[in-house]
C-alpha cells in the first residue's frame, strides 16, 4: 500500500485507534521517517495485543496517520540532519518541544513512547521526568559511537528502553536502566502482519520475490533487458540536495560500463517532490516510486544498490540486494564528527560484522568514479556478490529475536511497563 502525501494539519487532540475508543492511551512521539514505520509498526502490535483497546495520541507522519494517529504537528519540521544544519530551525525545535511537554501533562496517557530522533523526543520525555507518566523510548542513542556519557543521563529519567541491537544493553544495564533487546525492525521485512514469525535462517530469494520484481518492471513500463539500479538518496531534504547530484554524476559513469542501465529511486512523502525535482536532471531513464510495498518491489527488481547511510543498509540486507553507501554532511558537522566518533563503519552491517561488508564512500571519497566503479564492480563480480549475500544472512540472525516480529516483543514489553512498572517520582 503506498503511503499518503504527508498533509498533516497543525490539531490537537487525540488521535484515536478507529476500530474503538477505550483502553489507555499511549502517547507516541516520533521526528523521522524512520521512526514513523517504526511507530505504525509498534501501533498495529499494540492493536493486536489488546484486541483494539489502545488509543494513541501524539507526533506522527503518514504510516502512523494511516493507523489512526491525528498529529499535533507534521514531522516534517523536525527531519533534520547535522549539528550545523540544524541550528536555523532551534527555536521552531524548542517550540514544538515546550507545546508537546504541555499537551502530554494535558493528555496525562498511560506512557510515553518516544521512538529515535532524540534531539526532539528525548527533550520532551527528560522535561516529564517525576510527572508520573512511564517514560519509554524505542531505539537508543548510539552512546557506543559518541556521548558515552548519555547511557547514565537516561538512567536517570527513562522507565524503559526498548533497543534495536544486540550489544547494547550492557551500555545502558550498567546504570539500573531497564533494557530490552527487541530485535531490528528491517527484519519484519513487507509482512504486515507483526506477529508473523520470522525466517530463523536468513533473508531467501523465493518466488514470490520473482513475481514482485517482474510484476514491478510491468506496472512501470520498464524494459525486460533493462538493468536496474536501486538509488535511495535519504529521507531528509538536505540529504537529498547534498547527495543528488553526485549520485546522478556516477550513475552517469556507470551508464558507460553497463548498458540498458534505468535507476529506481524509492522515497517518502516528505521528499518526494524534491527527489523527482533532483532526479529529473539525471542523465539517464529515472523511476521514482513511494510507499513500502514499491520500495521492497523495486529491491527484488534491482540488481545492486546506492544508498546514503543509514536504516536503510539494514533493509537492503534484508532484500538481498547488494550495495554501495555514500553519504556527505556539512563540511564543519564532518569535522567535528571526526573528532568525537568512537566507530570505524557508519553502515550498521559492517558496525554488526565488525568489517566492511558494504563499501563505504564518505565525504571526498564519494565521487562519480568511486560510484561507478564499485557499482560495476557489484553488478559484474558474482564472487563480490555472493560475499555481500552470505554477510546479510549473519546480520539479519544477529538482529533477529526468537520466536516473535520486533514490533510484537516491543509491543508487550510496553504493556507489561505500563501494567507493572507504573512511574512515580524520582
Amino acid at each position: 500500500m503506498t503511503a499518503p502525501s504527508e498533509v498533516m494539519p497543525e490539531t490537537t487532540g487525540l488521535g484515536a485507534d478507529p476500530a474503538g475508543d477505550s483502553g489507555p492511551l499511549i502517547y507516541l512521539l516520533v521526528g523521522e521517517p524512520s521512526g514513523d514505520l517504526l511507530g505504525a509498526r509498534l501501533m498495529t502490535a499494540l492493536q493486536e495485543l489488546t484486541d483494539g483497546q489502545v488509543r494513541f495520541a501524539g507526533v506522527g507522519g503518514p504510516n502512523m496517520a494511516e493507523r489512526g494517529l491525528k498529529s499535533l504537528f507534521p514531522i516534517s519540521e523536525l527531519a533534520i540532519m547535522g549539528i550545523v544544519e540544524a541550528v536555523p530551525h532551534a527555536l521552531n525545535i524548542y517550540r514544538r518541544i515546550k507545546q508537546t511537554r504541555a499537551e502530554i501533562l494535558r493528555e496525562r496517557p498511560a506512557a510515553l513512547v518516544t521512538i529515535d530522533a532524540p534531539s526532539f523526543t528525548l527533550e520532551v520525555a527528560e522535561g516529564l521526568q517525576g510527572k508520573e507518566i512511564p517514560l519509554v523510548h524505542y531505539v537508543a542513542p548510539q552512546v557506543w559511537a559518541w556521548k558515552a556519557w548519555r547511557a547514565k543521563h537516561l538512567a536517570k529519567y527513562l522507565d524503559l528502553l526498548l533497543v534495536l541491537l544486540p550489544f547494547e544493553p550492557p551500555y545502558f544495564e550498567k546504570y539500573g536502566l531497564n533494557t530490552k533487546f527487541v530485535g531490528h525492525p528491517a527484519v519484519e521485512g513487507r509482512g504486515k502482519v507483526p506477529g508473523a514469525a520470522v525466517n530463523e535462517t536468513g533473508p531467501q530469494s523465493t518466488s514470490a520475490d520473482k513475481e514482485s520484481a517482474e510484476g514491478f518492471r510491468k506496472r512501470h513500463d520498464i524494459a525486460p533487458e533493462a538493468r536496474l539500479v536501486c538509488v535511495l538518496p535519504g529521507s531528509r531534504k538536505g540529504e537529498v540536495v547534498r547527495l543528488s547530484k553526485v549520485f546522478g554524476e556516477g550513475l552517469a559513469e556507470l551508464a558507460e560500463r553497463i548498458p540498458n542501465l534505468h535507476v529506481v529511486v524509492p522515497t517518502v512523502a516528505n521528499v518526494a517532490s524534491l527527489v523527482k525535482e533532483e532526479t529529473g536532471k539525471w542523465s539517464l531513464p529515472v523511476t521514482v516510486v513511494e510507499g513500502s510495498e514499491e520500495k521492497h518491489d523495486a529491491f527484488q527488481a534491482c540488481e545492486a544498490a546506492l544508498a546514503a547511510s543509514g536504516t536503510i543498509a539494514v533493509e537492503l540486507a534484508v532484500a538481498r540486494l547488494p550495495t554501495v553507501v555514500g553519504y556527505r554532511v556539512n563540511p564543519v558537522t564532518a569535522w567535528l564528527a571526526s573528532r568525537i566518533l568512537k566507530i570505524k563503519y557508519v553502515s550498521l552491517p559492517n558496525l554488526l560484522l565488525d568489517q566492511p561488508l558494504l563499501t563505504e564512500l564518505l565525504q571526498h571519497h564519494l565521487t562519480p568514479a568511486s560510484i561507478a566503479s564499485n557499482l560495476a564492480a557489484l553488478m559484474e563480480d558474482q564472487a563480490l556478490r555472493q560475499n555481500q549475500l552470505d554477510g546479510f544472512a549473519r546480520v539479519v540472525e544477529l538482529l533477529t529475536p526468537q520466536d516473535e516480529s520486533p514490533s510484537i516483543v516491543a509491543a508487550r514489553q510496553i504493556l507489561t511497563q505500563i501494567k507493572d512498572q507504573p512511574a512515580t517520582d524520582r
